[in-house]
């Protein structure tokens, strides 16, 4: 078979479509087997392939990659992520945005971050801003060949963007709290001037968000050892000197009621608390008011077949009081007697006295 073919020979998007429905199946293994031969196929000949077969060869690889990161997500094998894009990519600035983005986003949402920030520097400092769009080192030279290749050898400013966003806010920011080199990073990056200046505000947000709640923090722990020390000094004073706990006041009070108003409020959430359940690869979230509702009803179920004769007595006797009762006010209504001549009588009377 030669190259051209192995890129767009419609059985390649078969094989994609297949290993898609394995995913929406739920036939994970199936889906990361046929995802990766895939891959690799597609890998191994990507340098081979003409110009016009680039644009279909970064759709087959987005495609592909999707199904894998996804089906490793949910085998539990997060922690492959990074380890088999490098292993099916032919290098990792060639891997789709959408596929690194989402395959970074699995693994910190796991609390994975070992070498993810080595793993986004080397994608990153592969891709140089020319021309209000950002091209692959080592093919900006031959400007021509690479705007006709286009796929794996162009990438827009705004997918760019999205890359430095999880690389700075994220991961430098958020989880390494290393805001410092963050700045320093966008600060020497080669981006659009306007897009540079929102990151550093968002940074500078940041940095004063962490740095109040850590003054936050520090404050209360002196609140804390403050009042530990001032207990102390209390005990060790003499019986008959007068011993004075003074209330808590400003932002001190406000704390301390805060504090009770949720150890108060705490209990009330607990019906609301889930329990997950896994098995093999399906997943199964159960709150605690479920459960809960699933024992009071089994343990209906279970007094109601324990007393099944005595509940039953119950219900034929009360319908049967309720019969005897509708027969009586039936035959009350109709055997009462009633005078016909009764309203015409006064009448009578009143005549003959009148005569």
């Amino acid at each position: 078979m030669e190259m051209r073919s192995e890129g767009s020979d419609p059985a390649i998007w078969e094989e994609i479509e297949l290993s898609e429905s394995y995913l929406v199946c739920s036939m994970y293994e199936e889906a990361v087997s046929s995802a990766s031969s895939i891959l690799k196929r597609l890998s191994k000949h990507s340098e081979d392939l003409e110009a016009t077969d680039h644009f279909e060869l970064y759709d087959m690889l987005e495609s592909a990659g999707m199904v894998l990161v996804q089906s490793l997500r949910e085998l539990g094998r997060t922690s492959e992520i990074l380890h088999e894009l490098k292993l099916l990519f032919a290098s990792v600035p060639t891997i789709p945005v959408q596929v690194l983005l989402t395959g970074i986003c699995f693994y910190i949402s796991e609390g994975h971050s070992l070498g993810v920030q080595e793993f986004l520097e080397e994608f990153l400092s592969r891709w140089t801003f020319v021309d209000e769009q950002y091209v692959l080192v080592g093919t900006e030279e031959n400007a021509d060949y690479t705007e006709k290749c286009g796929g794996p050898f162009l990438l827009g400013v705004d997918k760019y963007l999205e890359v430095v966003e999880v690389y700075v806010l994220k991961l430098l920011g958020t989880i390494l709290n290393d805001v410092d080199l963050a700045s320093s990073w966008v600060e020497n990056a080669k981006l659009p001037e306007d897009r540079r200046q929102v990151l550093l505000r968002r940074l500078h947000s940041l940095h004063s968000v962490k740095a109040t709640n850590s003054s936050q923090g520090t404050f209360s722990s002196l609140l804390v050892d403050d009042n530990e020390a001032h207990s102390s000094c209390l005990q060790q004073m003499p019986d008959g000197y007068p011993k004075t706990k003074y209330p808590p006041k400003g932002e001190t009070a406000k704390n301390q009621a805060v504090f009770n108003l949720s150890k108060r409020l705490e209990p009330c959430f607990w019906w609301f608390r889930t329990i997950t359940l896994k098995f093999g690869s399906a997943r199964v979230v159960i709150s605690n008011g479920k459960i809960v509702l699933g024992f009071l009803i089994l343990l209906i179920y279970y007094v109601f077949r324990r007393k099944q004769a005595t509940i039953k007595r119950i219900v034929q006797r009360q319908t049967l009081s309720m019969k005897n009762a509708l027969v009586d006010l039936w035959q009350l209504a109709f055997s009462y007697q009633v005078n016909p001549l009764a309203a015409v009588q006064p009448l009578a009377a009143a005549t003959r006295s009148g005569q």
